[in-house]
């Protein structure tokens, strides 16, 4: 049995839906040739446009996440896992142990000790909670000008 990848799949529905890689990109609002790349496996396509392809070739949205990015997988397993009624402590450490997806997201050591100083700060029910925060906190801003005591 030959494995699912994105390209594949994305490959498979334009032909079905009888597109050329130039007309769903029209669809999509990209060039021909990102298309190309993403069949080719070259590129990974960003969440906006993973919602389109599945839209305009009528695929499930949470499949072409999960094939497209396997670790997402191991996020929302991760965050059912966790039960919201966690104490602070246990959140936290369950959080920090998990270095797989530390890394994955690169967190940084001045990271964690702002996470571990929100933790002190508030009750943090869950781990996956962590990862909202930090991406909040990188979205606000500049992070050279961040300082680390």
């Amino acid at each position: 049995m030959t494995r699912k990848t994105l390209g594949r799949l994305v490959k498979e529905g334009r032909k079905a839906r009888d597109l050329t890689q130039r007309e769903l990109g029209q669809l999509l609002g990209v060039r021909g040739s990102h298309i190309a790349y993403i069949e080719n496996g070259q590129r990974k396509p960003s969440l906006a446009l993973l919602g389109r392809i599945a839209k305009a070739l009528g695929f499930d949205s949470q499949e072409l996440l999960f094939i497209s990015r396997p670790d997402a997988r191991e996020l929302i397993h991760f965050s059912s896992a966790s039960r919201p009624s966690q104490g602070r402590e246990n959140a936290w450490r369950t959080f920090v142990k998990n270095r797989g997806l530390l890394k994955r997201h690169r967190v940084t050591r001045g990271e964690l000790n702002i996470l571990k100083r929100v933790s002190l700060l508030e009750n943090v029910s869950s781990p996956r909670h962590f990862l909202f925060i930090l991406n909040a906190i990188r979205q606000a801003g500049d992070r050279d000008s961040w300082t680390f005591d």
